[in-house]
């Protein structure tokens, strides 16, 4: 189908992406990537006023260490992520993850940025930046910056903290130290389709004991979620005596996951502790 008609913009720097976006409306969309955007605009789903193209703008790319963070800039793309020796030495499960998102097609043009702000709770990549407890820089139009944590980003479904007229400007990852294995578990009906269930399990091990456990959860509710009661019975548990599997089984309390052809809430929620399992023995068995 043909898309409706709309303004297309193409800054060069945050500021003016800012200026323009806030000119254009409530009705006003940012383009990354386009990969959610544009398959919404030529079915009619989105009929935005304005199209302000994020792609001009530079200081948007790029990754690099600041301190005990990695910077993330919103408009790299995932094929960028996959292959960053900085993400692949000290954030390796945001590199895991993205290497499932789609098709190398798609990750060559999709952006982390737009992926996150998109806020599909089937993606790949919200759950992982809650387990990370990553952080988000948001540019608003009176040239103050917000930081936003990945617990408060996820407002519901489909939508985030950033508010008409602001931009995603960058994700602050921190910096994982040998002690942490990680690993991301993602169950679909076929090869680069949406996750029926993911989940994403970041371990820190002392000796054969997890000290302490992050999970994400994608695809079980209307947003990304943390296992909260599978993280703290993981808590002290030896990871010789199967203790993992005992805890993953709390993996789906408090979700809500939804129901449509690729499975049912009852069917989800057992996804989601052999996942949990699963991704949890992995990232404990290469933690050092």
């Amino acid at each position: 189908m043909i898309p409706p008609e709309f303004d297309y913009l193409r800054p060069h720097s945050v500021d003016e992406a800012v200026t323009e976006l806030g000119r254009a409306g409530e009705d006003a969309k940012a383009l990354a990537g386009g990969q959610s955007l544009l398959p919404l605009l030529r079915l009619r789903l989105a009929y935005p006023t304005a199209l302000v193209d994020l792609g001009g703008v530079g200081e948007l790319r790029g990754i690099r260490r600041d301190g005990d963070q990695l910077v993330i800039g919103a408009m790299t793309t995932h094929h960028e992520v996959v292959h960053d020796p900085l993400v692949f030495t000290h954030c390796l499960v945001l590199s895991q993850a993205t290497a499932t998102v789609a098709d190398p097609a798609v990750r060559h043009r999709g952006t982390i940025g737009g992926a996150l702000s998109h806020a599909d709770p089937a993606g790949d990549l919200p759950a992982v930046a809650l387990a990370l407890d990553a952080e988000f820089v948001i540019a608003g139009a009176d040239g103050t910056r917000r930081h936003v944590p990945a617990a408060e980003f996820f407002s519901d479904y489909l939508e985030t903290a950033v508010r008409s007229g602001e931009v995603l400007v960058e994700i602050r990852v921190p910096v994982l130290g040998p002690e942490w294995g990680t690993a991301y578990e993602k169950f679909s009906r076929v090869a680069q389709a949406w996750a029926i269930v993911g989940v994403a399990a970041l371990v820190r091990r002392e000796g054969d004991t997890v000290a302490e456990a992050r999970i994400g959860l994608t695809n079980m509710g209307p947003t990304p979620l943390r296992a909260s009661a599978a993280e703290q019975a993981l808590a002290g548990v030896s990871v010789r005596n199967g203790g993992i599997a005992g805890a993953a089984e709390l993996a789906a309390d408090d979700t809500e996951p939804p129901a449509d052809l690729s499975g049912q809430p009852d069917y989800r929620q057992h996804l989601a502790r052999v996942l949990t399992r699963r991704a949890v023995t992995q990232a404990a068995s290469v933690s050092r």
